[in-house]
């Protein structure tokens, strides 16, 4: 058994404006009442189980207004934010920004970051490592495309990912793996496209990944790192998932939209909390 608990995150993307976003939660709550197993709370109480939701900006203060509402603590984060606290930077949004608005998570490094908007690994590093000086708790992307895996690159991609966020043993990020950082696996390969890793595939990434922290990082930080798995989790697959025991916990894209499929993979993540 291992104590670093369970996170089910939702990441919304370009979806659910403020008027959605209101209804989701109306409609969280009314389902969670009947659904949630009793021995929730006490998890979420004892850090064991967290959930997040990550909508687009303008739903953000929308999000955090309705999460008031419900009987369990969900989190709100932004989808990115840029490493300056301002400037001009037409179109970015700062961590300082995002603070006023009372937000303390952030994702970082998304693969639609890298592959559409130019994010690299460097300024995902400066993205993350900004936000975490700035007290933001982060969740940061890692994972290869189709060809790179297909290729037999999978461990030199998330080694390449990896190593730019902690460019060395004594950058200090290492410090942070203890709850304010959160790495997420996501195959490229496996986001909206139906397939998915199989649990043996997203163990073997995990363990690439605690092998790497522990390694070239910190053996102690290694273990208390909390690594979640991204790429077409469902309601249907998330069990098998959440049982592999280096994965503690989902980045989920689609299935997060609806509130009575977040809500399932919300159960699924109190079963596998329950039992660590």
């Amino acid at each position: 058994m291992n104590s670093r608990g369970i996170l089910i995150a939702g990441n919304w993307k370009m979806n659910n404006g403020p008027a959605a976003t209101g209804k989701f939660f109306s409609e969280l709550k009314e389902r969670a009442a009947q659904a949630m197993p009793g021995e929730s709370l006490e998890l979420f109480r004892n850090g064991k189980l967290k959930a997040c939701i990550i909508p687009p900006y303008l739903s953000l203060s929308r999000a955090l207004e309705a999460a008031k509402m419900l009987s369990f603590p969900v989190e709100i984060a932004a989808q990115n934010a840029h490493w300056e606290k301002s400037g001009a930077f037409t179109g970015e949004v700062s961590g300082q920004l995002l603070a006023e608005l009372g937000l303390s998570w952030v994702l970082t490094g998304h693969s639609e970051r890298r592959q559409f908007f130019g994010d690299t690994d460097e300024t995902v590093r400066k993205r993350t490592e900004s936000l975490l000086t700035q007290n933001f708790k982060v969740i940061a992307c890692i994972g290869e495309t189709r060809a790179e895996r297909e290729a037999g690159q999978t461990e030199q991609v998330l080694t390449r990912q990896l190593r730019g966020l902690f460019p060395s043993a004594e950058s200090g990020a290492s410090v942070y793996l203890d709850g304010r950082l959160v790495l997420a696996y996501e195959p490229v390969w496996a986001i909206g496209t139906g397939l998915t890793a199989t649990p043996e595939q997203a163990e073997e990434a995990h363990r690439i990944v605690r092998r790497f922290l522990s390694e070239q990082v910190d053996t102690s930080a290694a273990e208390k790192a909390q690594v979640l798995y991204g790429g077409s989790v469902t309601p249907e697959n998330v069990n098998s998932l959440l049982a592999c025991p280096n994965v503690d916990g989902a980045l989920v894209g689609g299935a997060s939209l609806k509130p009575e499929s977040y809500l399932a993979l919300l159960v699924a993540g109190v079963h596998a909390a329950a039992g660590r």
